[in-house]
């Protein structure tokens, strides 16, 4: 049989590993990850998208440390004893031929409890708590906390880790003036600004040798006042490059943006352009995202060779056999994500187990 999507279902080498083609399963924090009871049940669905087909998955977000919550007691990776209970979920993904990466996201402000931290003491419009500015050496501790997490992860089986840098969390914090006040070597400058990620990464690298992958979650439009210039982001990409990333993932838009990016009013791939003029930068693949959710706008991104992969999260939720359809050519059978946000990201604002009106199960 032809394939029926030549660039979305080829293979790529990534450097670590190979990946059977183009698909990224992004990362979407479900719930389950913040119980310890909810493992079993957290490595069943990876393991379900991973025989369907998906080339790579990324988990929703660990913090590094407790400071870096999204909710008090919530997700994290610290120690040796949560590492061995990931070997649950990586045994399952690799048992179906699977790769999957621990998403490591520090909240920063958007941490909703009182001990937050960030670049400095300016509170989200969208959390109640202000964040404790931290001195340069409590900057240094979150990058030691953040090499810990990524050689947890390592012990733990996992594949790599997705360093989360926008979205208006942690690192991103640091990166804009919008929320960095500080004149010290973490803020000021643009080059000081991209210091911590810069840092995070490198040490990573250093820590985890040449055969883990780190994949960095890239803003590539901050989309709020105060947020990082073009030329500022693209210096990140070719820093975080030279300091080690494997790939850079597309992230568009803070939390508190005004401005739509993923719901159904947003045109599909609405923001590819962006991916595409970022990856000329750059010489390690770099994956596209949002509001694509069918193999046919994929497969005309990649054949423009505007980027390398394609990266989509709830369209994964909806159909976990979304490749498997696709490489039957059987498109039309997808249980097509809608981008209604109804039992997903709502849910999940309310801290409830993420959902799908079109796959509840």
């Amino acid at each position: 049989m032809t394939n029926p999507y030549p660039h979305l279902l080829s293979p790529l080498d990534l450097g670590p590993f190979p990946v059977p083609n183009r698909v990224v399963m992004g990362s979407m924090h479900t719930g389950l990850e913040d119980r310890a009871k909810n493992t079993g049940r957290l490595a069943a669905y990876f393991a379900e998208r991973a025989r369907g087909g998906v080339g790579l998955i990324v988990t929703g977000g660990y913090a590094p440390n407790r400071t870096g919550w999204l909710l008090p007691f919530g997700a994290k990776l610290t120690n040796r004893l949560e590492a061995r209970r990931h070997r649950t979920i990586t045994d399952a993904v690799h048992a179906e031929g699977g790769r999957i990466l621990l998403q490591i996201l520090h909240a920063g402000r958007y941490s909703y409890w009182p001990l937050s931290v960030s670049a400095s003491s300016i509170k989200a419009p969208i959390n109640p708590f202000r964040p404790r500015r931290l001195t340069s050496w409590g900057v240094r501790r979150q990058i030691r906390a953040y090499v810990r997490c990524a050689r947890l992860a390592q012990r733990a089986g996992y594949d790599g880790v997705e360093i989360m840098g926008g979205e208006g969390y942690f690192i991103n914090q640091f990166l804009a003036e919008r929320t960095n006040r500080r004149t010290d070597e973490w803020g000021g400058s643009p080059e000081n600004r991209r210091r911590l990620p810069v840092e995070i990464v490198r040490r990573t690298r250093e820590a985890v040798g040449p055969d883990f992958a780190i994949c960095f979650r890239l803003s590539m439009a901050d989309l709020v006042e105060g947020g990082q210039r073009w030329d500022e982001i693209v210096a990140l990409a070719q820093e975080v490059e030279r300091a080690g990333a494997t790939l850079i993932n597309t992230d568009i838009g803070w939390h508190e943006s005004r401005v739509p990016t993923i719901v159904t009013s947003v045109p599909r791939a609405a923001f590819a352009d962006v991916t595409a003029e970022l990856a000329k930068h750059v010489a390690i693949p770099v994956a596209a995202s949002n509001r694509i959710n069918m193999p046919e706008t994929a497969e005309e991104i990649l054949a423009r060779g505007d980027t390398q992969l394609i990266s989509m999260a709830r369209p994964m939720l909806a159909d976990p056999e979304w490749v498997r359809k696709a490489t039957a050519g059987a498109a039309d059978e997808i249980n097509t994500c809608i981008a209604c946000n109804q039992a997903c990201l709502d849910h999940a604002f309310v801290n409830k187990h993420v959902s799908c009106l079109l796959n509840p199960r």
